[in-house]
């Protein structure tokens, strides 16, 4: 009975430390040597040369021509599945946002440089606003895009930008890293995100980063400029701000013990 403990507790801990593997990797931007990772975790080099293989082989790990190590493409169909299902957890929230304010809400994560939209609740008005679930967007000309890039490290959002570009949706489309610069920080201080016909024309977006969530994601609230006015968004502002608390809240509870 001992050696089985042992040997499941092993098994645990050994999954534990290849997630955690996994989460550095992510954590350098998505590449590192054995030796970087070795620092990052505080494993002995035979742990993770072993680890490393392992995912390696599960396709979850590639090693490059660098003999660096990457996030491998298995990965993908994981971080997709997950942010649909997020999506679908979230919309009942979205849901009573929409009965509060009357316009359509709308989830949104960041994932691979790129604004994934991964829930939507539209509002009861004929003329209301329609993203596509899975549409994706580059940050920078989004209101959930700027809401998450204003919870980021400065150098974090300059690398982004760097490979992304700055292209404009329109012409009130932020297009210079340093004017964006100064939007995200009135973001931060304000606590939400404005979207003034940045991605769509007529198009009015108030955006609130969600708190503690394991990836950069934003809740926000679309419709026709002609209704979310100044005194609209005075309004909803505060809803979306108390859908994302409660999201993030939601988040961060204690897992059941099983």
């Amino acid at each position: 009975m001992a050696a089985e403990k042992n040997g499941r507790d092993g098994g645990v801990q050994s999954l534990q430390r290849a997630f955690e593997l996994l989460e550095h990797l992510a954590d350098t931007g998505g590449e590192a040597s054995l030796s970087e990772l070795a620092t990052l975790s505080g494993l002995p080099m035979p742990t993770i040369h072993r680890l490393i293989r392992t995912l390696v082989d599960l396709g979850y790990v590639r090693q490059n021509t660098n003999r660096r190590y990457a996030l491998g493409a298995r990965l993908i169909r994981l971080g997709e599945n997950a942010s649909m299902q997020f999506g679908a957890w979230a919309r009942p929230l979205l849901a009573e946002l929409v009965e509060e304010v009357g316009e359509t809400a709308n989830l949104a994560v960041l994932e691979r440089d790129e604004v994934v939209y991964v829930a939507q609740v539209p509002s009861k008005h004929s003329m209301r606003m329609f993203t596509e679930v899975g549409r994706r967007l580059l940050p920078h000309g989004t209101g959930v895009g700027k809401a998450m890039l204003a919870h980021l490290p400065a150098d974090d959002v300059r690398s982004l930008l760097s490979r992304t570009g700055m292209p404009a949706y329109t012409e009130h489309t932020f297009t210079d890293a340093d004017a964006l610069a100064v939007e995200l920080s009135r973001i931060a201080s304000q606590g939400y995100a404005l979207d003034e016909a940045e991605q769509e024309l007529g198009v009015r977006c108030v955006a609130v980063a969600v708190p503690g969530a394991p990836v950069p994601a934003a809740v926000s609230v679309s419709g026709p400029s002609g209704r979310l006015t100044a005194e609209a968004v005075a309004h909803i502002a505060p809803a979306v701000q108390r859908v994302a608390d409660a999201l993030g809240a939601s988040l961060t509870q204690a897992p059941l013990s099983v």
